[in-house]
C-alpha cells in the first residue's frame, strides 16, 4: 500500500527541480554580468518607463577608460557600426548588419533625436532618447510610432572605475500594452541574453584593443 501512495513523489520532484532550474536561469539571463547592486541601482534612461513589466540589466568590466569605450557606443546602428555580435546570426534573418572593427569619426556625432536602425526596414527603427557623451546612451521605441503591443528603451551606460576600468551595463526596460505579450517578451528575452552578451565581449574586446 506505500508504495501506491508513493510513486506520484517522484514526478513532483522533477517538476519542482525544473521549475527551480528555470527560474534560476531566468535570472540568470536577465541579470549577466551585473551585480546585485548595479541591477537595482537607477540608470539614465529608467524614467521613460517607469513601471516596466520586465526590467534585464547585464554588465562587463572593460579595462579601458570610458572615453575609449564611448566611441563604439556612439557608431552603433545598422548601416553603421553594427551592434558587435553575431552578424553571420543577423544577417541570417536578413537584417544586413555589419560590425566595425574600427572607430568612424563620421558616426560619432549622434544626438537626441536620431534614429539608429536597427534593420533596413524604418519600421525597426529605434529614436535615441538621450545622449550624456562618454556617459549614457538611451534608446527607445519612437513616441510618435503606431503603438505595438510593447514600449521599450534600451539604455547603455558606463561608470568608471577606481583602477581605470570602466563598467558597462545594458538595461533593458519592457512595459506591455497587451497581456500576452509577455510570453513573447520572455522568449525574446533569451535570444537577447545569446546576442547582449556577445555585444557586451565585442565592445569589450575593440575597446581594450585600441585603449
Amino acid at each position: 500500500m506505500s508504495r501506491i501512495f508513493r510513486w506520484p513523489a517522484r514526478p513532483v520532484v522533477l517538476l519542482a527541480a525544473a521549475a527551480a532550474s528555470a527560474a534560476w536561469f531566468r535570472r540568470h539571463y536577465l541579470r549577466w554580468g551585473a551585480t546585485d547592486a548595479e541591477t537595482a541601482d537607477a540608470l539614465p534612461g529608467d524614467d521613460f518607463l517607469p513601471t516596466p513589466d520586465l526590467l534585464a540589466t547585464r554588465a562587463v568590466t572593460i579595462k579601458a577608460p570610458a572615453g575609449a569605450v564611448w566611441p563604439w557606443l556612439a557608431q552603433m546602428g545598422q548601416g553603421r557600426g553594427g551592434f558587435y555580435s553575431y552578424d553571420f546570426l543577423e544577417n541570417f534573418l536578413g537584417l544586413d548588419i555589419h560590425s566595425a572593427d574600427r572607430i568612424h569619426p563620421e558616426w560619432q556625432d549622434i544626438q537626441a533625436g536620431d534614429h539608429v536602425h536597427l534593420a533596413p526596414a524604418a519600421s525597426s527603427d529605434l529614436e535615441v532618447a538621450l545622449v550624456d557623451e562618454g556617459s549614457a546612451l538611451v534608446l527607445r521605441v519612437p513616441p510618435g510610432s503606431p503603438p505595438g503591443p510593447f514600449d521599450f528603451t534600451w539604455a547603455f551606460v558606463l561608470r568608471p572605475q577606481p583602477d581605470g576600468s570602466t563598467r558597462l551595463l545594458v538595461r533593458e526596460r519592457y512595459a506591455y500594452r497587451q497581456w500576452w505579450v509577455a510570453w513573447m517578451v520572455e522568449a525574446v528575452e533569451v535570444a537577447s541574453f545569446i546576442m547582449s552578451r556577445r555585444m557586451l565581449q565585442g565592445i569589450r574586446i575593440r575597446a581594450e584593443s585600441n585603449a
